[in-house]
């Protein structure tokens, strides 16, 4: 049966298929790692997945949004400092690298970082030392570095806003988080997980969703990524309270998304060489029936009505076709 978890990262796609191979190479070695995708991927939950399959599991995983933090405070909370270090110092504070020793730390937002802290990360990532704000003790540390970020690196470094030695030290290997809206044949299941999950944990009677309400869900963006997703499910969950999902559940925008999906007919260019007459009527009666799912909400049974068909012939070449939503945005 094909892997559908791993670690809290949910999916059956050949993208996130790709995402879990890749983790589960490279979660033995110590090599840095840095992943990019866009904000809501999920680049947390592969972080902590290549610490908990790699031989550092039973030491800390420590996590830290570079992005997040005031650049005057970043240092600290990065490297930790002494008493007596600045204004307000009152004690002296371990910061997350020695947090991390022996484990791994998770930078999120590395992209975000000013160029003198910059070199202190890249000092720490050739020789696994640094000092704490204000002392001068040299902390030694054992760690394996994961980063992140949602910004294009290369691009940064060729405009001089990150530092291209860093850049490469980072870039060990690569692993690129896909976009909801180019794994669409995981939405419902991801839907669906978050429904039971936050149906359970509230006591709430909600049993899933209508077939129509997944069909406007999968031709929608979500610019948000699976973060959009969970909050839009959490919040039709609560406000349902029990039964099933409707469309009428969804926001405008995205009851409205599939009226701006549009289905055209292939279209089909006959060269000197002449052009296969079986493959360009396949691909025609294939472009029909996607429009006549389309129209149907992905109901079968309308489809084929649509089509003028037995619902059973219609299933039959859905099958052979192998069509899904996924094929709907293709060919849009």
């Amino acid at each position: 049966m094909a892997r559908l978890k791993l670690n809290g990262i949910i999916g059956q796609s050949k993208e996130i298929k790709a995402v879990f191979n890749t983790i589960e190479k490279v979660a033995a070695s110590d090599s840095t790692i840095l992943i990019n995708g866009e904000t809501g991927t999920g680049k947390g939950l592969a972080a902590k997945a290549i610490h908990l399959n790699s031989k550092r599991s039973g030491k800390a995983f420590v996590s830290i949004n570079c992005g997040a933090i005031p650049e005057n405070l970043l240092e600290s909370e990065l490297f930790g400092h002494v008493k007596g270090a600045f204004t307000g110092a009152t004690a002296t504070k371990m910061g997350k690298f020695e947090q991390a020793n022996g484990g791994t730390i998770f930078l999120d937002e590395i992209g975000d970082m000013s160029p003198d802290l910059q070199v202190k990360i890249l000092r720490v990532l050739e020789e696994g030392e640094f000092e704490p704000v204000g002392g001068n003790r040299t902390v030694r540390v054992d760690i394996r570095v994961i980063a992140a970020t949602h910004r294009n690196l290369e691009e940064r470094v060729e405009a001089g806003e990150f530092r291209e030695d860093l850049f490469f030290r980072l870039y060990v290997i690569p692993l690129m988080l896909p976009p909801l809206r180019e794994r669409r044949t995981d939405i419902a299941l991801l839907a669906n997980h978050f429904c039971t999950d936050v149906a359970e944990k509230n006591a709430l009677g909600v049993t899933g969703f209508a077939p129509e309400t997944l069909g406007l869900m999968q031709t929608y963006e979500w610019p948000g990524n699976i973060r959009e997703l969970k909050n839009l499910v959490e919040r039709m969950v609560v406000l349902r309270q029990e039964g099933r999902l409707e469309p009428v559940d969804l926001p405008e925008k995205i009851r409205g998304a599939s009226a701006s999906v549009v289905v055209a007919p292939p279209q089909i260019d006959i060269d000197e060489d002449g052009i296969s007459f079986n493959t360009a009527v396949t691909e025609f009666e294939k472009s029909l029936i996607l429009q006549s799912l389309e129209k149907a909400d992905w109901v079968k049974n309308r489809a084929a009505k649509l089509l003028q068909l037995k619902r059973t012939t219609l299933v039959e070449k859905i099958k052979r076709y192998q069509l899904n939503q996924s094929d709907l945005m293709q060919n849009a």
